[in-house]
């Protein structure tokens, strides 16, 4: 049984405003993660960091110092891969316009509610 155009506006209406006041609880319900330059600022440092703690490590001839330059350079370059990897959000939706999986959650225990189990002998 489908969702009338009311019932429809207030949960988007609940959902937006759910993304706004708590974006975390957000992205941890939903699994994704929201890509924020201050993110990307942090891995592309830590990228740099990295290259520069390498050839100093290389210029010295430490080993050590260059082996953990690679280190960081490969954290910075894992984090910022795995930024762009995950689904683009905005305002707890995906722009691709496809329902959030925190929509179908909640439409699923909805639906769980209001009908109950398949296998209650109906």
């Amino acid at each position: 049984m489908p969702l009338s155009e009311h019932e429809e506006r207030l949960l988007a209406q609940m959902e937006e405003q759910l993304s706004k006041d708590d974006p975390r609880l957000v992205s941890t319900l939903t699994g994704a993660r929201t890509r924020t330059p201050r993110s990307t600022l942090l891995s592309i440092s830590l990228l740099l960091i990295g290259f520069v703690t390498l050839f100093g490590g290389l210029i010295s001839q430490t080993i050590p110092v260059g082996v953990l330059g690679f280190v960081i350079a490969l954290l910075g370059i894992y984090r910022l891969i795995t930024s762009f990897r995950q689904p683009s959000m905005k305002n707890g939706r995906k722009i691709k316009g496809s329902k959030s999986s925190l929509m179908s959650k909640l439409e699923q225990r909805w639906e769980k509610r209001q009908f109950g189990d398949n296998n209650s002998g109906y």
